[in-house]
C-alpha cells in the first residue's frame, strides 16, 4: 500500500458569536469557543497506481483529509503514512514525493512566464538539470503546451492555466497526485482534455491519483474506487459500479424490433409497450446485461436498442439522504 490511513480525526475550535454590536463587543473582551469536529476514525488504505474519487458535501472533512495527507495538518489522533513518510513529520523529504493541484489556487508566478515558474519549481525541489528538461519536454508535449509557456499565467484561459497546473505539479515526477477540484470552471472541452493527461499520466507513469471533486462526470471518467464521506466518517469505500447498483439496480432497456415479445424471463420485465418500441426494467442481481440483451436478441427481431441508468448525480443524492449527510 502506498497510502495507509489510520483511525484519523482531526477537531478545530471556533470562536461562538452571535448576532448584533452589543455581542460583537462582548465577544472582542470574552470569547467563548466550540469545537467542531472535521473528521472522525477515518481510516483507509490506497494501493499504488490507483486512481481513486474521494468525495462528499460541502464540510464532510475532504479538504481537512487531504491536508494532513499533503502534510499542511497535523491530526488530534490516528496515524497517516504515504510511500513510508509520515506528511507532517518528514515534510521536506516527503514534498518531493507527491504533486498536488488545487482548482481554486495557483502555484504559477501570477506575472511570470510559465516556464519561468517551472524553473523556479525544479530549484525548490532541487531537480537534476537533465532530469528537469527531459520531464518538461515530456510535459509540455503532453499537454500542449509549446504556445503558452512563454506566457505570463496572469494572460492565460483558465483551461491553460489548469493545463500549466498539471505540468508544474509533476515537473518533480511525483509518486502521489493530490487533485482538488481540477476541472472547476472549465468548459466541456477542457475538461475532457484534462481527465484524458491524467489517465494518460497513471497510465505510463504509475501515479497514484487521488481525486476531491463535485463532479461526478470526472469520477466517472477517472476512478476506479470511491471513498463517500460526511459529517467526518467515511461512509462507503467500493467501487462507483456497487454504489449504483446499491441505491438504483435498475437499467432501463428500450428495444425496437419488427414482431411481438412471446416470453418471460426472470429479472427483465416488460413497462411499456407501444406500436415496435419495448421498454424494459433490468435487475441485475437476477439477470446480468449480457444475459438480457442475448434473451431478447433470440425472441425479437431487434433494429435498435439503447441502455440507460439514473445519473450519477442522483444516485449520490440517495446516497446522501440515507446518512443523513
Amino acid at each position: 500500500m502506498i497510502i495507509s490511513v489510520e483511525s484519523l480525526k482531526k477537531t478545530f475550535k471556533i470562536v461562538k458569536r452571535n448576532e448584533g454590536v452589543k455581542a460583537a463587543v462582548k465577544t472582542f473582551f470574552s470569547k467563548e469557543y466550540e469545537t467542531i469536529t472535521a473528521i472522525n476514525n477515518i481510516s483507509f488504505s490506497i494501493s499504488e497506481g490507483e486512481i481513486v474519487g474521494y468525495v462528499g458535501p460541502n464540510g464532510a472533512g475532504k479538504s481537512t483529509t487531504i491536508k494532513i495527507m499533503c502534510g499542511i495538518l497535523v491530526p488530534d489522533n490516528g496515524n497517516c503514512v504515504v510511500n513510508g513518510y509520515i506528511p507532517w513529520k518528514d515534510r521536506t523529504k516527503y514534498v518531493k514525493e507527491i504533486g498536488v493541484v488545487f482548482g481554486q489556487r495557483s502555484q504559477l508566478w501570477w506575472d511570470l512566464p510559465v516556464v519561468d515558474s517551472f524553473s523556479i519549481i525544479k530549484n525548490i525541489y532541487k531537480v537534476p538539470e537533465n532530469d528537469y528538461k527531459i520531464n518538461t519536454k515530456k510535459l509540455i508535449d503532453l499537454l500542449d503546451l509549446e504556445q503558452i509557456v512563454k506566457t505570463p499565467v496572469r494572460q492565460l484561459s483558465l483551461g491553460q492555466r489548469m493545463r500549466c497546473e498539471l505540468a508544474a505539479s509533476l515537473i518533480h515526477m511525483p509518486k502521489v497526485l493530490f487533485l482538488d477540484e481540477p476541472t472547476i470552471g472549465l468548459d466541456a472541452v477542457s475538461k475532457i482534455t484534462v481527465r484524458n493527461i491524467i489517465k494518460q499520466i497513471n497510465k505510463e507513469n504509475g501515479v497514484t491519483v487521488i481525486l476531491t471533486t463535485h463532479d461526478m462526470n470526472d469520477i466517472e471518467a477517472l476512478t476506479n474506487r470511491l471513498l463517500l464521506i460526511g459529517k467526518g466518517e467515511l461512509l462507503f469505500d467500493d467501487t462507483l459500479e456497487k454504489l449504483k447498483n446499491r441505491y438504483n439496480p435498475q437499467k432501463i432497456i428500450t428495444v425496437k424490433a419488427t414482431d411481438d415479445i412471446n416470453a418471460q424471463i426472470n429479472g427483465l420485465t416488460l413497462n411499456e409497450k407501444n406500436e415496435n418500441q419495448y421498454v424494459f426494467s433490468l435487475n441485475p442481481e437476477l439477470l446480468s446485461l449480457p444475459e438480457a440483451i442475448n434473451f431478447l436478441n433470440t425472441r425479437l427481431k431487434i433494429t435498435d436498442m439503447t441502455v440507460s441508468e439514473e445519473n450519477t448525480d442522483s444516485i449520490i443524492v440517495k446516497a446522501y439522504k440515507e446518512f443523513s449527510i
